[in-house]
């Protein structure tokens, strides 16, 4: 009697070894499983970045307004008969230093500037241009 529990509990072991540890066992199941969520989450990243994009190409391509933003931002272009006015920080003389509030659209480079017609009224005082 004693002979056939080992047995039948040898046999329940060798029985249980391929659905744990195989190669079709619960634990590869579990870590195939955990990359299907990662790749379904990078998925819905990816998914949500082309959103974003689709969109600003469809902006880009009815709106000549958001051309020229992506012109004067970030090729720092201006318009014709426009003078282009920089701010610089009293104590070095450079650019002084701005945060850009579009994160996903980096400046030109030159912040604090803003470019106006030359035609426009000075309301702030006189710039002098040479």
């Amino acid at each position: 009697m004693r002979l056939i529990i080992l047995c039948l509990s040898f046999l329940l072991v060798v029985i249980q070894y391929p659905l744990w540890l195989g190669k079709g066992g619960w634990f590869k199941v579990w870590e195939l499983d955990r990359q299907v969520q990662l790749a379904h989450k990078k998925n819905d990243e990816l998914k949500e970045r082309n959103a974003k994009l689709s969109s600003e190409v469809d902006d880009l391509k009815q709106s000549k307004g958001a051309v020229e933003e992506r012109a004067r931002f970030e090729l720092g272009m201006i318009r014709q008969n426009e003078i282009f006015i920089q701010l610089l920080d009293g104590s070095s003389g450079k650019p002084a230093a701005a945060i850009n509030p579009n994160p996903y659209m980096p400046g030109s480079g030159q912040p604090n500037s803003v470019s106006v017609p030359a035609n426009a009224p000075s309301t702030a005082g006189r710039v002098a241009t040479r």
